[in-house]
């Protein structure tokens, strides 16, 4: 990762995060960028300083040299992609561009959503952690599923080597492969899908995404 200097993005965000997905979009675009640890759950980190530019709190937030605020993964991801066409994170050809728009739009406003419900139900339930959050944890799981069949139907094209880029995987690939990885889905592929789950293991096994993805997500011993 480059120091920090006028044309270094700055990305908030924490280990096993959404970020994961933007880190690795960063290096694909080939931009120096520094990583400043923020999230509601970890007290000792930038709180007030995320809160600033998002005040919803969420992650990832990227701050674009110059200032300029970016939120939402999938529109990080389109934007880095329609800004640096050259670095493949989004299709050259219009139908391809299209669909991969419409894959990102889909995992950040189903698959994200679902797991929002499952990780916080209280937000929804105006507090407490008894019957009625078990049951729409169970919901929203089974919810949550179903939602990555009907991504895998729509958006997994066996014949392309990957979800979103020809020669190596695009944003939509890197998104997908970083929010499978909760609330079972990924268990829940390879049973239910088992060729998407092969394809999100490609993803992984990339050399370049190697050390985002260990310090995301470190082998559990």
């Amino acid at each position: 990762m480059a120091k920090a200097s006028p044309d270094t993005w700055v990305l908030y965000g924490s280990d096993g995060s959404g970020s994961a997905a933007v880190e690795l979009a960063l290096q694909r675009a080939g931009q120096p960028y520094r990583v400043l640890r923020a999230s509601t759950w970890e007290a000792d980190s930038a709180q007030a300083e995320l809160a600033r530019v998002n005040p919803l709190g969420q992650i990832p937030a990227l701050v674009v040299p110059g200032g300029e605020v970016l939120t939402e993964s999938a529109a990080i991801l389109a934007e880095l992609g329609l800004r640096f066409p050259a670095s493949g994170l989004l299709p050259a050809d219009a139908a391809g561009r299209a669909r991969s728009l419409r894959g990102l739009v889909f995992v950040a406003a189903n698959c994200y959503a679902a797991i929002g419900l499952i990780d916080y139900p209280e937000r929804w339930l105006g507090g407490g952690d008894g019957s009625a959050a078990i049951a729409l944890r169970a919901g929203a799981r089974a919810r949550l599923h179903k939602l990555w069949e009907v991504f895998a139907d729509q958006f997994h094209d066996t014949s392309r080597p990957w979800l979103g880029g020809d020669a190596a995987p695009g944003a939509l690939d890197l998104l997908a492969a970083v929010v499978s990885r909760w609330s079972g889905a990924r268990a829940h592929l390879a049973a239910q899908r088992p060729a998407l789950h092969a394809l999100i293991e490609r993803i992984d096994a990339r050399p370049e995404h190697a050390e985002v993805l260990a310090r995301h997500f470190p082998p559990r011993g």
